[in-house]
């Protein structure tokens, strides 16, 4: 099937459109921009230049991709943004190209942006990562694959979050998000493990027990921090999940407040 592209919709020359890609009406695509088959486009978006949709995206109502970083360094350079396939970004959504630093801004695999969120220049969205309605990202934040981030928070530039990581609503987050951990308030504190999260991905009732424990070494004994990463290295040298828990806290460059 051919592409369905509204009549009001405005197309630049050189626009790349795979079979069964939709375009609602009075929506503007702009130089650069290529969308894969399956994916639909909503009314009122604009996509401005330098952008690569993956298949079987679904953009809402007055969505705004591809535009140029905030950035006060920015000076015209060729700049991308990349989105994986199945992703959802719901309506008012705005995503910046990268900046010179990095290149370009990615979104993974079936992800699902709700309405009104913002992500900066540079940021690096996994797969399967949810942004909840109106998360507000800063530039260079890197979210890793299946973290959840709940709504009407901001994220400070060069923030990471880890793999499972879960943040609660209206959370401030100036540092960093360890992974399978729980994250939420103002600004946020550490609230154990994910449990839920975990157990819903299903995650043995041995690995959950073995995080777990080292979240009790690494953040609620009086051990100083390396010394309890190495007993938790000691202990749970099998256990791929921990190790991972323990080089995201010792290689964090914004810091994690437990």
């Amino acid at each position: 099937m051919s592409s369905l592209v509204h009549p009001t919709a405005i197309i630049e020359k050189g626009v790349e459109l795979d079979s069964d890609v939709r375009i609602g009406a009075f929506a503007v695509i702009g130089q650069g921009v290529h969308i894969s088959a399956g994916t639909t486009i909503g009314p009122h978006t604009v996509i401005e230049t330098n952008t690569r949709i993956g298949s079987g995206c679904t953009l809402g109502v007055g969505c705004v991709l591809g535009g140029e970083p905030q950035d006060r360094k920015y000076d015209g350079e060729e700049t991308w943004l990349e989105i994986g396939e199945a992703t959802k970004i719901r309506d008012y959504t705005t995503i910046n190209r990268g900046s010179a630093a990095r290149g370009k801004t990615t979104i993974g695999d079936r992800c699902f942006l709700m309405t009104y969120v913002h992500v900066a220049h540079d940021c690096e969205i996994g797969d399967d990562v949810v942004l909840a309605n109106g998360v507000q990202l800063a530039g260079h934040i890197r979210i890793d694959s299946h973290a959840y981030v709940g709504g009407l928070t901001p994220v400070h530039q060069f923030v990471r979050i880890g793999t499972h990581g879960f943040v609660g609503g209206g959370s401030r987050l100036p540092q960093d998000v360890p992974p399978y951990t729980r994250a939420a308030g103002n600004p946020y504190k550490l609230y154990g493990i994910n449990t839920l999260g975990l157990t819903r991905a299903g995650f043995s009732e041995e690995t959950r027990l073995a995080l777990k424990h080292a979240y009790r070494l690494l953040f609620n004994s009086n051990l100083p921090l390396r010394k309890a990463a190495q007993q938790v290295r000691d202990e749970s040298a099998q256990e791929a999940e921990v190790l991972n828990l323990v080089d995201f806290v010792l290689n964090s460059e914004r810091g994690v407040l437990a």
